[in-house]
């Protein structure tokens, strides 16, 4: 198990890729802080986590929210003793042209992935400087690396998340923290689902059309990054042994961005 005994927290991990991570850490021997703005969600998270005989808890967070993020954290602490990796994972879509698009649907957005992000990370370093160190991770998107049409305030936010790790990973060294962003092209979540009838609306295509000649036009082979091919590379970073791997974007996308 290459996580045993490791306490983590996903953000945003009642569906979707923060889910298939917050499962497969459980498999790896983690005891995993199950976080999301809905607590039924995380809590049938856990109950699948421990019905394969894991370690896990939920917890209702609104990581915009400064309180709920610190009390979050504070409560993993005192169940776990510690904090060794933290996933910044939460995150929403809003599909629209910047000239269409309202400041309120660009804050809102931006909150989520960039403020969020910001919250999370300063709980838990906080409580990895004053341990052992640990693993920062961010869930960012080929979106961090290049831009696409209609995706504005995701885009920026994403950019802006590179940059905060960045940033972790110049000042979390001397405390034995590395730092690094997953950035996935595009997986068939409910966040993406609801994407491809609003990308046929405004560009005025099929849903098909959307599938195969925007999101996977780019990709080597027409295929979807899955949950799997996700959850290992958060694995893997996660027990990455040292500061070889820190401040890195690591691109798992099917070809369709190469760096």
């Amino acid at each position: 198990m290459r996580l045993k005994d490791q306490v983590a927290l996903i953000t945003g991990a009642g569906r979707g890729i923060g889910r298939a991570v917050a499962e497969h850490y459980a498999r790896e021997g983690a005891k995993v802080a199950v976080a999301d703005l809905d607590l039924a969600g995380a809590q049938q998270v856990v109950d699948a986590i421990e019905a394969s005989g894991g370690s896990a808890m939920a917890l209702a967070m609104d990581v915009t929210d400064e309180k709920a993020v610190d009390d979050g954290v504070a409560a993993i602490v005192e169940r776990w003793g510690r904090l060794d990796i933290a996933l910044a994972n939460a995150g929403i879509q809003h599909i629209d042209p910047v000239h269409k698009l309202s400041f309120s649907n660009w804050s809102k957005v931006m909150s989520v992935h960039l403020d969020g992000a910001f919250l999370v990370t300063r709980a838990a370093l906080n409580q990895m400087y004053a341990g052992n160190g640990g693993t920062m991770l961010y869930m960012g998107s080929v979106h961090s690396l290049e831009a696409s049409p209609l995706k504005a305030p995701y885009v920026a936010a994403k950019h802006g998340m590179l940059g905060l790790c960045r940033a972790v990973a110049k000042e979390g060294a001397e405390h034995g923290v590395r730092s690094n962003i997953i950035c996935p092209g595009f997986v068939r979540t409910p966040l993406v689902d609801k994407q491809i009838p609003e990308q046929a609306k405004e560009l005025g295509i099929s849903e098909e059309e959307v599938i195969s000649k925007v999101m996977l036009k780019n990709t080597v082979d027409g295929k979807f990054t899955t949950l799997e091919d996700v959850s290992e590379l958060a694995v893997h970073l996660a027990a990455f042994p040292s500061a070889a791997m820190t401040g890195q974007s690591i691109v798992v996308s099917h070809g369709w961005h190469m760096q």
